[in-house]
């Protein structure tokens, strides 16, 4: 078999297991989860074959060998079925929010939500990959920075310091963990700025947050695994989650931050193994979480073993106050791991981000960066290092948020007249805008793209789907002020011709 459902879904079993037998794990696990109720049809023969690369033989084998056990059984003319006694019926989010109105944004993901773990977040035009590369005039997709605000005139400069100081850095490879100097600088400034207790050993290099996300998933996650996650969330975050066989379950994200009696009520039930959030200027609201929840947070974790994962790739960009002390630093029993990526907003090209996380942890990363990449390059963590040490980069940081704030405004100002609602954030890349009831994101995105302007539907962000239907992502960052009031002018005219 290539590359396809059967590697992703059995890369967690024992590949000592003849084919059939794997087939059989996977209905197993599908049952077991709840993706299959009991008296629901399974695929047949024929689609489940084609959907994990094997011969319809291989799985008429293992449904016969399922029936013998009990696990599903058989309609005349009709199919295969879970059987009653097997099939995992209960539905514990549904019953949680009958007592209490206040938990009713939990949402916990089954079959409907999506056909399998290794399906994608996103289909069609809908995706986001398939949004950011249309190439439109009007460019509102894409939450990077535009290029011409990032200090491209000192790269040139700073690559012959790094020659200079170390001339065989291209024939060197750097250790998995990433540059012990580069490690160093990255834990003491973590430590100084944010207050860490961090030694350079809890420190890992990683081409980018993506990446960091990946390497966490696939050390620590295995099929059926539950995984909170926010709602609306970072489109690429669920696709990494699900095809680790993870399932999702949502929490709401709103202004205020997260419903914390929510969330310990489904650490305690529904025992995620992580929780990722993005709780600094959040992709895609630009909500921030207050600071007495960041403190609770880690208490939870620790208390019904939930480990909390915050991505932070934005932290920096913020419009006037600075943003609360992030979640690892109120950690104290290891139960906290934090990204830090400085592609975005310092150099996309390097792909440079910083893991942080306590020891009993970091050796299970190492393992499979090791497999990955083998550490992430080194000439690019070198050339990052100039850079960091560099006061230049804290210069660059400043003029950055005073032009990403304007061209903010800009867009606000642009968009004040349209009907549509949005909180505005204090930092971050995007708005997130909920349209009036009649005007359908998906309709106004075909037709936008057609007059040379872009955005992202909320539906991308949302792994339920309702949310979705109402919301959009703008970003500011990418366009500049003249783009964005020609844009903003062209995306209204096209939506009140709807």
């Amino acid at each position: 078999m290539g590359r396809n459902n059967s590697e992703l879904l059995f890369s967690t079993t024992d590949q000592a297991l003849k084919l059939y037998e794997q087939v059989i794990h996977y209905v197993n696990v599908r049952i077991d989860r709840g993706d299959w109720p009991a008296d629901v049809k399974l695929p047949s023969v024929r689609s489940l074959a084609q959907e994990l690369g094997v011969h319809r033989l291989t799985v008429f084998r293992a449904y016969q060998e399922l029936k013998q056990q009990g696990r599903i059984y058989v309609k005349d003319k009709s199919g295969y079925y879970a059987h009653a006694s097997h099939a995992n019926t209960l539905k514990p989010l549904a019953a949680y929010s009958e007592r209490s109105s206040t938990k009713q944004g939990l949402h916990s993901e089954s079959a409907y939500a999506a056909d399998d773990p290794s399906v994608s977040a996103w289909r069609g035009m809908d995706g986001l990959t398939r949004v950011q590369s249309v190439n439109a005039d009007f460019q509102f997709s894409k939450s990077l920075i535009d290029p011409s605000l990032l200090p491209n005139r000192y790269w040139g400069e700073l690559m012959m310091q790094v020659f200079e100081k170390h001339p065989k850095v291209a024939a060197t490879y750097s250790s998995v963990q990433g540059d012990a100097e580069l490690r160093d600088a990255m834990a003491q400034h973590f430590s100084a700025d944010k207050h860490f207790a961090l030694s350079t050993d809890e420190v890992l290099i990683t081409s980018g947050a993506q990446q960091a996300i990946d390497l966490i998933s696939r050390s620590l996650l295995r099929t059926g695994d539950r995984v909170l996650i926010e709602r609306p969330a970072y489109g690429p975050a669920m696709e990494i989650f699900r095809r680790q066989g993870a399932r999702l379950t949502t929490t709401d994200i709103r202004p205020e931050g997260y419903d914390m009696d929510q969330i310990e009520w489904c650490m305690k039930t529904e025992k995620p193994r992580l929780f990722y959030m993005n709780p600094t200027f959040h992709n895609p609201t630009g909500f921030t979480v207050p600071d007495e929840q960041r403190k609770r947070l880690p208490e939870l974790a620790e208390r019904y073993g939930c480990l909390i994962v915050e991505d932070d790739s934005t932290y920096d960009i913020s419009f006037g106050q600075k943003p609360p002390s992030p979640i690892f630093a109120y950690d104290i029993s290891g139960s906290v791991v934090y990204i830090r990526s400085y592609s975005k907003y310092v150099a996309p090209g390097l792909r440079i981000a910083a893991v942080t996380c306590r020891r009993q942890l970091m050796a299970s990363l190492l393992s499979v960066k090791a497999l990955v990449d083998n550490g992430s390059p080194l000439l690019n963590q070198k050339l990052f290092l100039q850079y960091f040490q560099s006061p230049r980069m804290q210069q660059h940081i400043k003029k950055l948020c005073i032009a990403l704030q304007i061209r903010k405004e800009t867009m606000e100002d642009s968009l004040r007249e349209s009907g549509w609602t949005w909180t505005s954030p204090s930092g971050g890349l995007n708005l997130w805008l909920q349209l009036p009831f009649a005007l359908k994101p998906n309709e106004l995105l075909a037709k936008s793209i057609e007059e040379s302007v872009s955005f992202v539907p909320g539906n991308v962000f949302d792994p339920v789907g309702a949310e979705g239907k109402t919301h959009v992502r703008l970003s500011y960052s990418y366009a500049n002020e003249q783009q964005i009031k020609e844009g903003i002018s062209r995306l209204l005219c096209i939506s009140r011709s709807m």
